[in-house]
């Protein structure tokens, strides 16, 4: 079973993590939510508290087939200002293993050049954060290689069956994508 980590800091934007983890459970994935704050319990950019699976420093990390971050403008703030978060994308990253951010999250992974000469999209205004980059932004979610970048909330389910197909193949995303009337 491949195994991915949705990475939730306070302000996540709550639409961008549920509808991953929904989407990737669906497809035999196993989801599991991670704390970078420190508490289990993390309250999102509309006030919905979700109780993660782990906390950051219980994960090992490298065991993962993929590492997602949803955004959210406080939550993909404080992503990117969490240094071994960074670390783990870069290391994940130089291995070809996926890497998936939705909304402001891109930021992240701008910052760090993970998206130099990569095709990706990202929420209105984030776009000079994405440090050579080739912009799509009007896509609603964007694969190039290892990486997924998604647009918005309102776009959650397009980012998540995107990284469902690379997990898990075009098979199950469409069947998941069935199931859920899209």
């Amino acid at each position: 079973m491949k195994k991915a980590y949705v990475f939730l800091a306070t302000g996540f934007e709550e639409t961008e993590a549920t509808a991953t983890i929904d989407v990737l459970r669906r497809g035999g994935v196993e989801a599991i939510t991670v704390s970078i704050t420190g508490k289990r319990s993390v309250a999102g950019a509309h006030g919905i508290a979700v109780e993660a699976d782990a906390l950051f420093e219980d994960i090992a990390g490298a065991d993962a087939d993929a590492l997602i971050l949803p955004g959210g403008g406080p939550g993909s703030q404080m992503l990117n200002g969490h240094e071994p978060l960074k670390q783990l994308l870069v290391q994940h990253s130089e291995q070809n293993k996926l890497v998936a951010a939705i909304c402001a999250a891109p930021l992240v992974l701008g910052g760090l050049g993970l998206l130099k000469g990569k095709k990706a999209t990202c929420y209105p205004g984030i776009e000079p954060l994405l440090t050579g980059a080739i912009l799509a932004t009007d896509q609603p979610a964007v694969v190039d290689g290892h990486i997924i970048t998604g647009k918005g909330p309102g776009l959650a389910f397009d980012f998540a069956l995107e990284v469902l197909a690379a997990l898990a193949g075009k098979n199950v995303a469409a069947g998941v994508a069935g199931d859920l009337l899209l």
